[in-house]
């Protein structure tokens, strides 16, 4: 069933999403807010761009942008994917507890915010161009994959102050990052084969989305970036 979104109201617009029997698209969309929220039990693929909180607290639903969306993507969802076949705006996953956020282009400011993992859930953000400054901001766990694809500015894959306050989770850069300043409380090393191993599945799933290459992506060097569990707050308290 397609819903035109042209002129709704965003509460009006929700309504109709969740009184629809099945699948969904939504086409031409302009800004409506919280678009799915708390969605469990259909796809809904959308047209034109939605405003933020798109797919806050999903709760197993899947959601497919053709475009652009803005910010707040999966507010602290639960569980189930959002695909963006374009660029997202800031605090993208923003306190992410599952289910999976997969991005074409770049990403805003603070990625991955206050991200967190139990038991099995794991949530996952995979960029797949760059991300801007305080990526992963106090990220408690999930991984955060940035790709840095289809760019030839020569500029950094993230912004300054990536995985500031970080404590938990794994963070993926496809570059060396030998210009990008991390904080003293994170362990900054070259992903090892093991490594990469970890972040294959999601990134196969990338490629099926975006139709991008398996192998020339994972053949590429990655830095990972994980807390210093030793005393990942001693930098940031103690001065000596």
């Amino acid at each position: 069933m397609n819903i035109n979104a042209k002129n709704v109201d965003y509460k009006d617009l929700n309504e109709e999403i969740r009184n629809v029997q099945g699948d969904c698209t939504v086409s031409e969309c302009l800004g409506q807010r919280f678009m799915a929220a708390g969605m469990s039990d259909k796809t809904i693929t959308v047209t034109g761009i939605p405003g933020n909180a798109l797919g806050a607290y999903l709760n197993g639903a899947v959601i497919e942008v053709m475009g652009n969306a803005q910010d707040a993507v999966g507010d602290t969802m639960n569980d189930g994917e959002i695909i963006i076949h374009g660029n997202i705006g800031d605090a993208a996953g923003y306190a992410m507890r599952g289910g999976k956020i997969f991005v074409k282009g770049n990403a805003g400011y603070r990625a991955g915010i206050h991200m967190k993992a139990y038991k099995e859930k794991k949530p996952c953000i995979v960029i797949g161009g760059k991300a801007g400054s305080f990526l992963g901001e106090y990220q408690a766990g999930g991984t955060i994959i940035v790709l840095g694809l289809c760019d030839d500015t020569g500029s950094d894959i993230v912004g300054n102050y990536p995985s500031t306050g970080m404590h938990g989770g794994k963070m993926y850069l496809r570059s060396d990052c030998k210009n990008i300043e991390f904080p003293g409380q994170v362990s900054v090393k070259k992903a090892t084969a093991e490594d990469l191993k970890e972040i294959e599945e999601d990134i196969i799933k990338f490629c099926e989305h975006f139709e991008c290459d398996v192998n020339e992506i994972l053949n590429s060097e990655f830095t990972i970036v994980t807390p210093d569990s030793k005393n990942p707050y001693k930098q940031m308290y103690v001065a000596n």
